[in-house]
Formats: structure tokens, C-alpha cells, sequence
């Protein structure tokens, strides 16, 4: 009988830590919207360093001018040989290694003036000047929202894909540093 009772005094004594573990848990991520509620796979390389940037066909301008991801396939994407990509030191503060569609991140803070911004960690991005046009009206902090990708055409690159827009972005990985 004794083994009894110190089974339900520690369980009294532990159940309002598992019940406030329960309820600090992080909300659960919402589901993707675009890409038919997928969150796609990396994109190929393209053999070609002059291939042109695919279009949708059947969709209008705005979206064909826009890089996105529709039924698994990557939109958009500049040339191989497109010289605002050349880096002189490519991943010269490192390589972000949590990429893919295993991984994905809310924004722990957004500097819009420098188009930067961090995950939580101190992990931060910039984003390219020419593609900020595309991802200033996101939501940057609504979530679990993005997803990282190795550009597998512009060394030195990351692909920053929002997964209720389909839209992406091209970002430079700029290392560990104090969120402000």
C-alpha cells in the first residue's frame, strides 16, 4: 500500500508542472496555403548558366513576374549567369545548415530599413535589394512561415520561401549576431 501512495503524491506534486509545460508549448504551425498546402522540394540546378526564367503558362503578368513555387515547380528563378549574384567570397560568414522543407522558421525580428532580418538564434539574412520589392507587404510575424533553400544556381545564396504566398526571395546569410 505505501508503494500506492507515494505514486499519487508525486503525482500530485508533478501534475501542475506537466499541465503548464502543456500550456507554454509554441502554437502549432499553421498549414501552408500555397503550392496546393505543400511545402515544396529544393529547387534543380539547371544545366544552362543562360537559361531564362520559366513562366507559368495560363497566368497573368503580375503572378509570372513574381518567383514562386505552383505544383512543386520553382517560378521565375533568374539566370544561372546573372551577374547581381556574383559573390566575390561565397558563404563568407558561413553556411546556414537548416535548410529544406524540414526546417521551417518564424521571424524573430525584421529591420525593413536594411532589409534584414533574424531568426530566433541571432541567425540573420539580408535580402537582395532587387527582391525586396516582392516580400515588403509579408507578414513577418505571423509564424512559422518560411522555409530556407540553398540556390542551387547562385552560390552564396539562399532562397527564402514564404509558404502561404508561394513567393520567394533571394537572401545572403549573414551569420550569428545580436538581434536589436
Amino acid at each position: 500500500m505505501k508503494p500506492q501512495i507515494v505514486l499519487i503524491l508525486a503525482l500530485a506534486v508533478l501534475s501542475p508542472f506537466a499541465l503548464t509545460a502543456q500550456r507554454s508549448s509554441p502554437p502549432r504551425a499553421s498549414a501552408p496555403r500555397a503550392n496546393a498546402g505543400r511545402i515544396p522540394a529544393p529547387p534543380p540546378a539547371r544545366s544552362s548558366p543562360r537559361a531564362k526564367p520559366e513562366v507559368e503558362r495560363g497566368r497573368d503578368h503580375a503572378v509570372n513576374s513574381t518567383p514562386h513555387v505552383n505544383n512543386d515547380h520553382w517560378y521565375g528563378h533568374d539566370r544561372p549567369n546573372d551577374r547581381r549574384y556574383r559573390v566575390a567570397t561565397p558563404y563568407e560568414h558561413g553556411r546556414f545548415e537548416h535548410v529544406g522543407p524540414g526546417y521551417r522558421y518564424g521571424i524573430g525580428h525584421i529591420d525593413r530599413d536594411h532589409h534584414r532580418f533574424w531568426f530566433p538564434g541571432g541567425f540573420f539574412f539580408d535580402v537582395a535589394l532587387w527582391d525586396w520589392p516582392i516580400c515588403t507587404d509579408w507578414c513577418w510575424d505571423c509564424g512559422d512561415d518560411f522555409v530556407i533553400y540553398d540556390d542551387p544556381d547562385h552560390p552564396g545564396w539562399y532562397l527564402l520561401y514564404n509558404i502561404h504566398t508561394g513567393a520567394y526571395v533571394h537572401v545572403m546569410y549573414g551569420g550569428v549576431g545580436p538581434i536589436p
